[in-house]
């Protein structure tokens, strides 16, 4: 099944130890590239959140946050460092003789010293495990996103390529009226000189030209590149780089159709080739 790398999922989760919340998004990407946003008292997850986005994604540079919001009965108790605080207190004190003034600190700058305000210790262990488990739903919601994404690209893929179909088998029953018309010309041109030419030098020419004007192997070649993206977009594993290099051997192909052309109906085709190439080129630049 073809998955874009374009998706977003969000998923969250309330209980008597907060509110949860993670998004991700992906957008297209040569390689797997993942910012990580967390919370600071989550901020230890962030090796094991790595681990799961690089072992179920392939493709896509994905943005990974998390919100955490504690419940007020969850929130760390907050206790005051009576002997630091009688300490700064002491030392104002002291300072504000030395200068004759005295103006003693406020209650907000005595707190905002480092060290006043003393957390206890919480065990955020429940709430990293919910996380973890969230995080893989999460990601699954992610993952099956993008897997419909996929699934409109390479419909769309499908229709461009069996339009190219269409036009290869267009271009194919359109040569051999080119080569005789190349022929006609030709004959027409040489008509007062046939009776001066060598009939089997005339026949030789016309031969070396109707080779120049082949395109039989590139016919050929545009078949089987075709027949192959039909095919890669039937697997089930992530095939946006195989695309992307059948896009390439198209679009070679047909500028080997155009430049050997001496036919406007060809050349009109080859145009219209060149731009479905292109509309599949860039719904496979979404593909993992």
């Amino acid at each position: 099944m073809i998955h874009s790398m374009t998706a977003f999922a969000r998923q969250e989760h309330r209980d008597d130890q907060g509110e949860l919340v993670w998004e991700l998004r992906s957008v297209n990407h040569r390689y797997l590239e993942a910012f990580v946003r967390l919370p600071e008292e989550m901020r230890a997850m962030e090796p094991l959140v790595r681990e799961r986005l690089n072992k179920r994604l392939g493709r896509g540079k994905i943005d990974c946050s998390l919100r955490f919001r504690p419940a007020h009965a969850a929130v760390a108790a907050l206790d005051v460092n009576e002997r630091l605080a009688g300490q700064l207190m002491e030392a104002a004190d002291k300072v504000g003789h030395l200068l004759h003034e005295a103006v003693p600190p406020s209650i907000m700058d005595v707190l905002r010293w480092p060290g006043v305000l003393e957390v206890e210790p919480q065990d955020l262990s429940p709430v990293q495990a919910q996380a973890a488990d969230l995080l893989d739903r999460a990601i699954d919601s992610l993952i099956e996103t993008r897997r419909r994404e996929g699934g409109r690209l390479a419909e769309l893929i499908r229709q461009r390529n069996a339009a190219m179909r269409e036009q290869v088998a267009q271009v194919k029953q359109r040569i051999p009226q080119v080569l005789e018309a190349v022929r006609e010309r030709l004959r027409a041109r040489l008509g007062e000189l046939m009776e001066e030419l060598d009939p089997g030098r005339l026949e030789q020419e016309m031969v070396l030209l109707a080779q120049r004007l082949d395109v039989d192997e590139e016919m050929d070649r545009l078949h089987t590149h075709l027949d192959e993206v039909d095919r890669v977009l039937r697997q089930d594993e992530p095939v946006g780089r195989r695309l992307d290099f059948l896009m390439q051997e198209l679009n070679r192909e047909v500028n080997t159709l155009a430049s050997k052309s001496n036919d406007a109906e060809i050349t009109r085709a080859a145009v219209d080739m060149k731009v479905l190439i292109e509309q599949m080129r860039e719904q496979v630049q979404n593909i993992e």
